[in-house]
């Protein structure tokens, strides 16, 4: 008898086997998922490349001028020979005709000046800010007199009342010089007239405006 020969399954026995076709279309589909994979990688690489990260910054105009400013006055300084201060800055420290100045009666009840009231001509003027920074606080009130504060930082704050038409609003960045308002009297401190109550706080508390500026 002859040597017999083991004979290899043909690719036609295979693809009778119950597992060949799921098994080849799983590998397909393998194949895509791996594609899929790897083009969303390559463009995700891509655009982080081409993307450069937007950064927000402070306005670098407002916070230069604020630390190389120092404080002017709240009106244009062509008008600063026709000033006066009708109440001055309560001051403790102060002789008594400086205290007494600073001093303003309403209902018959004494009140101290936190600031100072100036009054050109006794007629309106523009209200300037005396420094760059941001306007924090608008405060409408015709008895006391609206109100407009501007924060220049470090704790410094200016506020400027008795005004109207007033231009700006909370929010707004401000340079040294901008228009504000226009002055105005007040039902509060009527014997005074038209005029402008300027104060200038450093953390909050009040000081003598003074000593900020020459008036």
């Amino acid at each position: 008898m002859g040597e017999e020969k083991q004979l290899k399954p043909s690719r036609k026995n295979w693809q009778k086997k119950p597992w060949f076709w799921p098994a080849v279309y799983a590998g397909i589909a393998l194949a895509i998922i791996a594609l899929i994979f790897s083009y969303n990688a390559i463009v995700s690489k891509e655009e982080e490349q081409l993307t450069e990260p937007v950064v927000a910054l402070p306005d670098p105009v407002i916070q230069t001028n604020t630390v190389l400013e120092t404080m002017k006055f709240p009106f244009n300084e062509k008008l600063l020979g026709d000033v006066k201060v009708l109440q001055d800055f309560y001051d403790i420290t102060a002789d008594a005709a400086t205290r007494e100045n600073a001093l303003f009666v309403f209902n018959q009840t004494f009140s101290t000046s936190t600031g100072v009231s100036i009054a050109i001509n006794g007629e309106p003027f523009e209200v300037i800010s005396a420094m760059s920074g941001e306007v924090t606080k608008v405060k409408m009130d015709a008895f006391t007199g609206n109100s407009i504060t501007v924060n220049h930082g470090n704790g410094l704050e200016t506020r400027y009342s008795s005004v109207v038409d007033i231009v700006v609003k909370e929010g707004d960045l401000v340079m040294q010089g901008q228009p504000l308002a226009m002055t105005t009297d007040n039902e509060s401190n009527p014997t005074v007239g038209n005029h402008l109550h300027f104060e200038v706080l450093e953390n909050g508390e009040a000081i003598n405006p003074r000593k900020k500026l020459a008036f």
